[in-house]
């Protein structure tokens, strides 16, 4: 099965999984998206992620959601960048999310990185989303 939007994929398969209460939700594998999920992990907003394989033996990759007395920690989760309309940032540009409770997921040459590590690393890139 081929996506037109992976990103936007895993992103709501995470949305529909906290809304539904669900401990572990699974995406197809992939480099890029081990990356995002390697963020969103160190800035607290998943419990774990690791890789798994389904009953067919194609890779995938098995997220760990994270509750806080019951409720979701992430409450937002918003694609930006899009494969219709990509956008961009440079790292002065570059806004907060929720006065600064959020983060912005950045593609960088660098690597994927949060909004405060691309201000630490001062390179901006393509905006993937933003996580409040």
């Amino acid at each position: 099965m081929s996506f037109s939007d992976p990103i936007g994929d895993m992103l709501t398969r995470i949305r529909n999984g906290q809304m539904a209460r669900k401990s572990a939700i699974r995406t197809p594998a992939s480099k890029f998206r081990a990356s995002v999920l390697e963020v969103l992990k160190r800035e607290g907003y998943i419990r774990d992620y690791h890789d798994d394989s389904n009953e067919r033996g194609h890779p995938e990759i098995v997220i760990e959601l994270k509750y806080y007395e019951g409720t979701p920690v992430i409450s937002t989760i918003k694609r930006v960048s899009k494969p219709g309309r990509r956008v961009y940032s440079k790292i002065g540009d570059l806004g907060k999310v929720a006065n600064g409770l959020g983060i912005s997921v950045l593609s960088t040459p660098r690597g994927v990185l949060s909004d405060a590590e691309a201000r630490a690393e001062n390179v901006g890139g393509e905006v993937l989303c933003e996580v409040f």
